[in-house]
């Protein structure tokens, strides 16, 4: 039995999001919960909600032993680019990309 629970569209590069899913997978809940508390990273405030919904969808919806669980799969998936653009000298204008993530988080109990 596995707990998933999912966000999208959130505005923070996947690059930025894989390196703190890349430190809690395969991690106790609590423990996972924990690295992200004490990781300065801007990744962390939208990982630590999902966390925890996860751990709600758990509990709540599937009866699962809330102590048991742990991170089996973690994964960030590009979502749509903003596209701005800058001003530049000469009349010129760059493009700047804003990119959004959907990022997907699974729960398993431990036998």
């Amino acid at each position: 039995m596995e707990a998933k629970a999912q966000v999208t569209n959130v505005r923070i590069a996947p690059r930025k999001v894989q390196i703190v899913l890349d430190l809690i997978r395969n991690q106790p809940a609590d423990k996972a919960m924990a690295i992200l508390k004490h990781t300065p990273k801007a990744a962390c405030e939208v990982l630590e909600k999902l966390l925890k919904s996860a751990i709600a969808n758990a509990e709540n919806n599937f009866n699962m032993d809330v102590s048991r669980l742990y991170v089996d799969s973690c994964y960030v998936c590009q979502g749509p680019t903003l596209k701005r653009i800058r001003p530049r000298a000469q009349g010129r204008a760059y493009r700047i990309n804003k990119k959004t993530s959907h990022i997907t988080l699974v729960l398993k109990e431990m036998e």
